[in-house]
């Protein structure tokens, strides 16, 4: 059950997101699809008072959803400032969770890993991302995450765009997908 510190947490982020990351106008999205409007969430990862919002939020959900796991992350950029908000709020609530990144592509060099961090080998993990069109990028994560032994028990994203993303990922990944918001509470068609 969400507390009523959560629940303002929550209200102050989506105005964050709302002031900060909405941007109007013809957009080309990384799925190759065009939009009226592009949700820039690194301008709400990335800011000091939105991030630990972006962690507390985020962490709720997805242990309100029952889920129980010991790593979050995702593909590199977009779920990097996520993973680490995610683990932050965690250890101020006396939480372990680890945070990792997922690379686009194994390295060809030193360890050649694909996901870096904390080993993700035998763990339950939470693959994270900031908004998801297609879901490919998560799909991606899941993929390099299953690769390297973790057990993928969830994707959550910050906004769900409403464009597949969830039908997608729960179908090809066979995981649930968490949001915390919708494109209808950010106001968009």
């Amino acid at each position: 059950m969400t507390s009523p510190q959560t629940a303002a947490s929550r209200a102050r982020l989506l105005e964050l997101i709302k002031e900060l990351a909405v941007v109007r106008g013809k957009v080309i999205l990384s799925s190759g699809k065009e939009a009226d409007y592009y949700i820039d969430l690194r301008r709400v990862t990335l800011q000091h008072e939105a991030s630990q919002l972006v962690g507390e939020v985020m962490l709720d959900m997805i242990e309100s959803a029952g889920i129980s796991f010991q790593s979050a992350g995702g593909l590199t950029m977009g779920a990097d400032p996520v993973g680490t908000a995610v683990m932050n709020a965690s250890a101020r609530s006396g939480g372990t969770v680890d945070a990792f990144v997922v690379r686009k592509a194994q390295k060809s060099y030193g360890m050649g890993r694909q996901v870096e961090g904390p080993d993700v080998s035998g763990r339950d993990v939470v693959v994270l991302e900031d908004t998801s069109t297609t879901g490919g990028s998560a799909l991606a994560a899941v993929e390099g995450v299953r690769k390297a032994g973790g057990n993928v028990v969830a994707v959550a994203v910050i906004v769900d765009r409403d464009t597949g993303a969830k039908e997608r990922i729960e179908a090809e990944a066979g995981v649930p997908y968490l949001f915390a918001f919708g494109k209808d509470e950010l106001g968009l068609d």
